[in-house]
């Protein structure tokens, strides 16, 4: 089955599954609610959009320059910076450094990057036990799923799934109680921190003039990843630079109060490079992969690249109402709602994936709410755009573009064949797609090219 069959099946067993819009709605909603009481705490939130926009776009259009500051800095410090053009070189330089550490076992923090290079299969197929430590990331490893939400993995499953998970993967005795389930996974996780060769995490933020990482958390689990392990790795898309240290004032709370109505995630921790000679605690050694996968293919496209602006604060997904309707696992890729919609066919190639693009209702609700004022509706038009200018649509539907635009661009073609005709093609045409949701369209039985004519 092609990717589009596989979304089209799946989009509609998931928007008709109503226990599934259910829990998501319930989840989101709390979000929504959050997130408007979090706006409340702003002054002057449009200029706060102003600014990142303004930092973000000024740093991808010099992004060499701030990637070469950044890297001269972190290295400054002792750390290592590792430049990864695709998923194959991240990972051959992460194996590389597993070899030279003995590793058999990594603490990791939940990152959308590691997940984008499929790490943990990797480690896995290496004989390298890779345990999420983020609850949420923890919840969907064990049930064999990839993460639902950017923000929230665990999104789509109840209190109830998830004693089912555990009792299956973990075989507790069934309880319902949110507390106790929590307190088994820390139990569970806490002896893993201290026992682990290697900590990865991702990275929210690239800090060029200080040569540094920022990483956002709300568990502390990330902490502990990268301060037990005498191994600490940092997995970053190229994009995630911003200029200065104190530019954080303004990213760090535009990230919380957009993605969950924080005033400020529970712990924000920059990293500087590996433990210095006088500090007691950290790795003794701390990489940095820079990973390009694809992000170089929107760079070199002015018109889109303000994509790449993205904080990754799931915004538009909560608002999205493809979203809710249809879910996370719907889309099959890294990223998905209307960012992903957005970026997944340039990192992952647009003949498998310009479907995604067409995945949405240009209402706009995303790019209203995102808090770097990223054209996300706008874009997703400039990638149906593409995908038709190079050819990647099915042949019958170019024909019958082609056969449309013949028939307007003449009056006389168009007036041809009689209303009742028309109709019947327009049925024909629309039988699968249009009229399996909607009500059927008809040709009025006289055209106003008729009427006019008769009225004069």
């Amino acid at each position: 089955m092609t990717k589009v069959l596989q979304f089209l099946t799946d989009s509609e067993q998931k928007a008709f599954d109503l226990e599934h819009r259910r829990k998501i709605r319930f989840n989101i909603g709390k979000y929504n609610a959050a997130v408007q009481t979090g706006l409340t705490w702003y002054h002057d939130h449009e200029l706060a959009r102003e600014r990142a926009s303004y930092l973000k776009s000024k740093v991808i259009n010099n992004l060499d320059q701030y990637l070469l500051e950044f890297e001269r800095n972190f290295t400054a410090r002792g750390g290592k910076v590792i430049w990864a053009q695709d998923a194959n070189d991240a990972l051959r330089e992460i194996g590389k450094i597993m070899a030279r550490r003995k590793a058999r076992t990594v603490v990791k923090a939940k990152s959308m990057t590691t997940e984008e290079i499929h790490l943990n299969h990797f480690l896995g197929q290496n004989g390298i036990d890779s345990i999420e430590t983020d609850l949420g990331e923890y919840i969907v490893q064990l049930n064999g799923e990839r993460p639902y939400h950017i923000v929230t993995p665990a999104m789509h499953l109840n209190k109830h799934d998830i004693a089912n998970i555990f009792v299956k993967h973990l075989g507790i005795e069934y309880t319902d109680d949110a507390q106790k389930l929590v307190l088994t996974a820390r139990h569970l996780l806490r002896d893993k921190y201290t026992t682990a060769e290697v900590g990865i995490t991702g990275g929210n933020f690239l800090i060029a003039d200080a040569g540094a990482i920022a990483v956002t958390e709300n568990e502390g689990n990330a902490r502990l990843s990268a301060t037990f392990p005498r191994t600490h790795i940092a997995i970053v898309g190229i994009e995630k630079v911003i200029p200065k240290l104190e530019d954080l004032a303004l990213f760090w709370p535009l990230l919380s109060t957009s993605g969950t109505g924080q005033q400020v995630t529970v712990y924000n921790t920059i990293y500087t490079g590996p433990r210095q000679p006088l500090e007691k605690d950290g790795p003794d050694e701390m990489y940095v992969v820079l990973l390009d996968n694809g992000r170089t293919n929107l760079l070199a496209q002015p018109d889109k690249r303000e994509a790449l602006n993205c904080i990754r604060c799931g915004a538009c997904l909560n608002v999205c109402p493809v979203y809710k309707n249809i879910g996370g696992h719907t889309y099959e890729a890294t990223y998905s709602g209307p960012i992903g919609s957005v970026i997944t066919p340039h990192l992952s190639g647009m003949a498998e994936n310009k479907h995604l693009s067409y995945a949405s209702s240009l209402c706009g609700a995303c790019t209203s709410v995102c808090p770097v004022k990223i054209n996300i509706h706008g874009i997703l038009l400039k990638n149906r755009q593409q995908s038709v200018q190079e050819h990647l649509t099915d042949k019958e539907e170019r024909l019958a573009v082609k056969l449309w635009m013949r028939a307007m661009l003449s009056r006389t073609l168009l007036n041809l064949l009689p209303a009742r005709a028309k109709n019947y093609v327009l049925t024909r045409l629309l039988d699968l797609s249009w009229n399996k949701r909607r009500g059927t369209l008809a040709v009025a039985p006289k055209s106003f090219n008729r009427m006019w004519r008769e009225r004069k």
